[in-house]
């Protein structure tokens, strides 16, 4: 787990699949990553999703990442950052927003991985096992994906974003939907695997 957050689960496995690839988006430069979702029901435990961001080198794109952004984190130079953070998913509109500033991002990173964990209480959750939770993915006022979940339904954590720098410095957005069968901890190091 992070500092801070209890229990989790053990096994590791990636679901692959989940949807389809979008259309990739070029020329990004600050994009919002939002997720919301419903508080669990009276008497069971609360549903508490994070949004994680992995940052890799341009030397080991698909390599350990050089840091992780999360709920108690944020980025070394203030370049990617958790606005709003919730353990439980109360209130209106989006529960958790991420900013992403990558026209900031130093040039030795190429490569950005975003994410949705679900953390673990005494019983395993699912994204299945949460109504109504969305992601959407945004550039200004412009919207570049939005998802469900549905397709990893049976999944404990699932990567939903993939940003890359070109080598003219310019960072492309592909929407990647794929889930795995993780705690928080160990899904921050598999997130980043090739997709």
């Amino acid at each position: 787990m992070y500092p801070g957050h209890p229990g989790g689960t053990t096994t590791a496995r990636s679901r692959g699949g989940g949807s389809p690839m979008s259309s990739v988006s070029k020329g990004i430069k600050k994009v919002e990553v939002g997720l919301k979702w419903d508080p669990s029901t009276a008497g069971s435990p609360p549903n508490d999703l994070d949004i994680i961001a992995a940052t890799y080198a341009a030397d080991a794109p698909y390599g350990k990442p050089v840091y992780l952004v999360h709920f108690d984190s944020r980025s070394p130079d203030g370049t990617i950052t958790l606005n709003r953070d919730s353990r439980t998913g109360q209130g209106f509109g989006f529960d958790e927003v991420m900013v992403l500033e990558l026209d900031r991002l130093a040039p030795t990173y190429s490569r950005v991985v975003v994410g949705v964990a679900i953390q673990q209480q005494e019983t395993q959750k699912v994204f299945g096992d949460i109504t109504n939770t969305a992601v959407r993915i945004r550039e200004g006022h412009t919207d570049l994906a939005q998802s469900d979940l549905a397709g990893v339904a049976d999944s404990t954590a699932a990567t939903i974003a993939e940003f890359t720098r070109d080598e003219s410095g310019a960072w492309s957005f592909r929407e990647a939907i794929r889930g795995f069968d993780a705690d928080p901890t160990s899904f921050a190091s598999l997130m980043g695997s090739k997709i």
